[in-house]
């Protein structure tokens, strides 16, 4: 599975933008999906996540009610819709995907096996 990132950009605070992920292959239905970020001198935070068969989502509380996560099945894409964006969102983000990833695991970046290749996303103030 390949995972290829685009839909960063340079937006104003309050701004959106909506970064997508697609896989090179039809799997990708099978896997639970996720976007993490790390900005400059910081670790690899957990952003949201979408389950492959429930559809169930998870949030970090950093962007529940101005982030939303959905897949397309049917072209191997899943997307972070950004709203009201604030300078701190500033980040490289990633896509990835896990394999029967657990409730419990799915905010650790360990659990995902594949890797895209990230996409900046900077928001000015």
């Amino acid at each position: 599975v390949q995972l290829q990132a685009s839909g960063g950009g340079l937006v104003q605070a309050g701004g959106s933008l909506r970064p997508s992920c697609t896989s090179s292959v039809r799997t990708y239905n099978t896997r639970a999906m996720g976007w993490f970020r790390q900005a400059p001198g910081k670790e690899r935070e957990f952003v949201a996540a979408i389950k492959p068969s429930s559809g169930h989502t998870y949030y970090a509380d950093s962007v529940r009610g101005r982030f939303i996560i959905s897949r397309d099945n049917a072209k191997n894409t899943v997307y972070l819709q950004m709203n009201s964006l604030k300078p701190e969102d500033t980040a490289v983000y990633y896509c990835a995907a896990g394999q029967r990833v657990i409730q419990s695991a799915i905010r650790d970046p360990k659990a995902y096996d594949t890797w895209g290749q990230g996409t900046q996303v900077t928001v000015s103030s």
